[in-house]
C-alpha cells in the first residue's frame, strides 16, 4: 500500500532525538514504534496516532481527526489525523508528542 513518504520523513525528523524508535510496516501503514510499541504512523496520506483509551474521546473532538477504522471496527485509542490537521510542523509535533507520552508509559516489547 502506498503511503505519504514526505509525511514519513517529517515524522522521522520529529523523532530523530528520541531513543528506542524503530520503523515497520503494520496494519497496511508505515509505523514508528517506541520500544516495540506502535506510536505513530502514516496511513495513506494521513497520520495515525496512538493516544490511548483515556485521551481517545478528547482527540476525536479535534478538527481533522477521525476514528482509525480499516476493518469495520474502530480501534479505540487510535485516531487518524487528516492532512489538513498536520500542515505545520507544530501541529505534527503536538500529535507526535501526545503519542510518545502515552506509548512511553507502556512496557517495552
Amino acid at each position: 500500500m502506498a503511503f505519504n513518504e514526505v509525511l514519513a520523513e517529517r515524522i522521522r525528523q520529529g523523532l530523530a532525538r528520541k531513543k528506542g524508535i524503530t520503523e515497520k510496516t503494520l496494519f497496511g501503514c508505515f509505523c514508528f514504534l517506541l520500544h516495540g510499541n506502535v506510536c505513530v504512523g502514516v496511513w495513506k496520506q494521513s497520520l495515525l496516532v496512538r493516544v490511548g483509551a483515556e485521551e481517545y474521546a478528547d482527540a476525536l473532538k479535534e478538527p481533522c481527526v477521525r476514528e482509525f477504522d480499516i476493518t469495520g471496527k474502530p480501534l479505540t485509542g487510535w485516531v487518524v489525523v487528516d492532512p489538513a490537521g498536520i500542515q505545520t510542523e507544530k501541529q505534527l509535533q503536538d500529535w507526535i508528542q501526545r503519542a510518545v507520552k502515552f506509548v512511553g508509559k507502556l512496557p517495552a516489547k
